[in-house]
């Protein structure tokens, strides 16, 4: 089940690839440089799109550390560009797709200590059912919205990704 959730999120972060290759067609057709949508926001108060995109990696990156029994990487949250959001999602993809299946075996019983409530820690399955998954999705489809709203043309399909469709 987890090799499973973390390789869902890692084909989510692959879809957001093609979010940012439509951006820059985006902003070559409209005479812009692409690297200014990496600070774009859709309110004052909410991190801009580096800030989402760093946030999705970072929980994608623990979940497969802390159900596999590791520590998780850090990285710097430095990145202002695209080509600099593309090298974080693929230090991100690399990661965790170096955690093999065999290695989530025993995660719903691994406890996992959040920086945030010292003192507490939740349990694996916890962990994945309520802060991995809403947490990456949510820093993502925040990414979909403020390409959206900077008018770069992604659609649900862009979202979905790939489907392995076969014939009825």
């Amino acid at each position: 089940m987890y090799f499973r959730i973390v390789s869902q999120c890692i084909q989510s972060l692959r879809n957001v690839e093609t979010w940012l290759d439509k951006a820059e067609h985006s902003a070559a057709a409209r005479k812009f440089d692409a690297d200014v949508l990496a600070a774009a926001r859709l309110a004052p108060d909410m991190q801009p799109l580096t800030g989402q995109l760093q946030s999705a990696c970072y929980y994608v990156v623990a979940a497969a550390a802390w159900l596999s029994g590791q520590k998780p990487p850090t990285h710097e949250d430095n990145e202002k560009s695209i080509s600099e959001l593309r090298a974080r999602i693929a230090k991100t993809i690399a990661f965790a797709e170096s955690v093999t299946k065999e290695q989530y075996k025993g995660a719903a019983s691994q406890t996992v200590s959040i920086s945030w409530k010292p003192g507490k820690i939740i349990a694996g399955e916890d962990y994945v059912v309520q802060m991995t998954i809403p947490n990456v999705y949510f820093h993502l489809v925040m990414v979909y919205a403020i390409l959206r709203h900077n008018g770069v043309d992604v659609g649900k399909m862009d979202y979905l990704g790939p489907m392995n469709f076969v014939a009825a």
